[in-house]
């Protein structure tokens, strides 16, 4: 598989630990050299779920510190240091060097290191005559959190807030628009692949395009460039696609409530990095990992959660019945008198028995954990009517609304403050209309609960904006909402199409939608208008020439700017593994968000913009 950016991110940190050398067929460097790793904390998450503590011993690690934390002199031992460029990080760099700290420093920064720091880096050891203690200095590329075969985040906080925020200027958009394209670039010189770019016209998803394609045209020209190895003949033949996207193309999903089990965990649980902390059977916390070495984790991640519970008691009992046969076969129970004769018989089933332990025992642990989990999920689906949730938002997104009554009935039963917000800005974004006496029933409904309804009023605003521009467009595509191309004469738009997200039978979002038929490459009236970047094509005048664009693309790259989810990154997989054949599909986001913390970004929006709540004052416009 071209695109496995876990494989590809986890070769290029084993590189970097073993001094960037090559690597013999097992994987570890021809000698082994004892070393200690510096990191800071962004480079921390970076490694975090790609490499264990076990995995750092192997390639001669023995110690691992924090960049920013006080650090006794090792001597004889060289450093692998692994940071973002960053002035603090040079001069931290440049301190360890003049005292000497360890016997040589090789450098990795996570992305290209600017000009200005280098020389700073160089200023810095040549005063403290300390350069040679600086064995080598490389840029790796690797900006960005790997969580899965086919899910990254760029780990760039409040993109969604910094993008649509009204007191936004010109200067500070673009800086962002760098960064995610930055970020986008490091993906891209992992995976060594130059895609074809598509993407909306206007907002953050085609200026992040725009950046992009030129950062990958300047790059190319670059003789030792670094998609070299995917270059000529080989990488024109095949290209994957990366579909750009902005959050607000659909942002009910941003909060919507699921049921299945991965997005539940990681929404109610706060699965965070792969790692969790839950409550245990006998008080205390636990935590667990969750990731590509749990086989249920990978096998049932997008299950009901109903089928989740059925698929545990299955796996248990099957655990049972293998525990009472290998107990059957070495404990003689079946009442036969032993003699000599069957001597050899029975020590194959001690054997047997015996290597089948490891097996059993990391299975009933597997088990446990999933157990455990689950119980405490069910407690919080319980106390918070969370499947009541799930079905009614899908309800009102099929529908397009719901009676009055039984959504007032929700916002006055059970659930947390935040349930019943994310509830109430999906019914504003589904609805057709708004209907003024309904919407004061919910505000009145959500002060009587004590919610801070400055996120619902940000939507509303959003809403009533664009409603007029929705109108000119109801004949055609009366199905989906449509937002205002620009607000407040921003470079940026601020609530845009795609917003009603009518789910089949399948759950098929928008946005998997969109990408079907961006991967498939035809005439198509829903994408046609979308914009084409070819950096590998001479440049046009417009960037929507599609004369070079081959489809249909087996591989895709998603990017969803301004947060992403587990629940489009499931719809995404699911699409791909229907597919005859099987296609593939890598999804990416600046930051993974629970519906709790998008809400959040959207009452920082509705504070700025001075819609206040009842409940809380609006925080000063900063």
């Amino acid at each position: 598989m071209a695109l496995n950016l876990r494989q590809k991110q986890t070769e290029c940190i084993i590189r970097m630990l073993n001094l960037n050398q090559p690597l013999n067929a097992t994987g570890t460097a021809n000698e082994e050299v004892y070393k200690i790793l510096i990191y800071d904390k962004f480079c921390q998450n970076i490694l975090s779920p790609l490499i264990h503590v076990k995995d750092l011993r192997k390639h001669g690690v023995t110690l691992y510190f924090l960049i920013d934390k006080d650090r006794k002199p090792v001597h004889d031992v060289p450093a692998v240091y692994f940071v973002q460029p960053s002035q603090v990080n040079v001069q931290r760099i440049v301190a360890d060097a003049s005292r000497s700290l360890y016997d040589s420093l090789h450098l990795n920064f996570s992305s290209s290191i600017p000009r200005p720091l280098l020389e700073d880096l160089a200023s810095g050891t040549l005063n403290s005559e300390s350069v040679d203690k600086i064995s080598k200095v490389h840029d790796q590329y690797l900006e960005f959190v790997t969580l899965e075969h086919n899910l990254f985040s760029l780990a760039q906080k409040s993109c969604y807030v910094q993008l649509n925020d009204p007191s936004a200027g010109d200067r500070e958009i673009e800086e962002i628009v760098e960064k995610v394209a930055s970020g986008l670039f490091c993906v891209l010189a992992t995976l060594a692949v130059v895609p074809v770019i598509r993407c909306p016209s206007g907002g953050p998803a085609e200026m992040v395009a725009s950046v992009l394609d030129q950062k990958l045209r300047d790059h190319l020209l670059s003789k030792n460039n670094l998609f070299a190895e995917g270059g000529g003949f080989a990488s024109s033949f095949q290209r994957p696609v990366l579909c750009i996207f902005d959050r607000n193309f659909e942002l009910s999903v941003g909060m919507q409530h699921d049921f299945r089990y991965l997005p539940l965990v990681h929404d109610v649980l706060g699965l965070r990095l792969n790692r969790l902390s839950v409550p245990g059977e006998k008080g205390g916390m636990r935590s667990y990992e969750l990731d590509n070495s749990d086989p249920f984790w990978v096998a049932n991640g997008f299950l009901e959660f109903p089928e989740v519970a059925v698929e545990i008691e299955t796996q248990l009992n099957k655990y049972k019945k293998d525990v009472d046969e290998v107990n059957r076969r070495t404990g003689g129970t079946d009442g036969a008198e032993f003699d000599g004769t069957d001597l050899m018989g029975n020590t194959k089933h001690l054997m047997n028995a015996v290597n089948s332990l490891p097996e059993l025992t990391e299975r009933k642990q597997v088990i446990d954990k999933h157990t455990n989990i689950a119980t405490v999920l069910l407690g919080e689906i319980k106390e918070r009517s969370l499947d009541s949730y799930a079905k009614k938002e899908n309800d009102m997104m099929v529908r397009g609304g719901i009676d009055r009554n039984e959504l007032l009935g929700v916002l006055r039963g059970k659930g947390t403050k935040m349930d019943k917000l994310r509830f109430a800005i999906i019914y504003l974004i589904c609805s057709e209309s708004i209907n003024p006496s309904e919407v004061e029933a919910i505000e009145t409904s959500l002060r009587e609960s004590e919610v801070d309804t400055c996120a619902f009023q940000y939507v509303k605003k959003m809403k009533s904006l664009n409603v007029s521009l929705a109108s000119a467009n109801s004949a055609s595509r009366s199905n989906i909402v449509d937002w205002a191309e620009k607000l407040y004469g921003q470079s940026i738009s601020a609530v845009t199409a795609g917003v009603k997200n009518l789910l089949s039978s399948d759950r098929q979002l928008a946005l998997t939608r969109t990408v079907e038929a961006l991967m498939e490459g035809r005439p198509n009236p829903d994408v046609d208008s979308y914009l084409v970047f070819d950096p590998r094509a001479p440049k046009s005048s417009s960037g929507t020439s599609s004369s070079h664009l081959k489809g249909p693309f087996k591989e895709a790259i998603v990017f969803m700017i301004g947060g992403g989810n587990y629940m489009e990154y499931g719809s995404l997989q699911e699409f791909a593994q229907r597919q005859q054949p099987v296609k593939h599909v890598v999804y990416g986001t600046t930051e993974i968000l629970t519906g709790i913390e998008f809400v959040e970004q959207l009452t920082v929006l509705g504070q700025k913009m001075g819609l206040g709540s009842a409940v809380a004052s609006p925080a000063p416009t900063l």
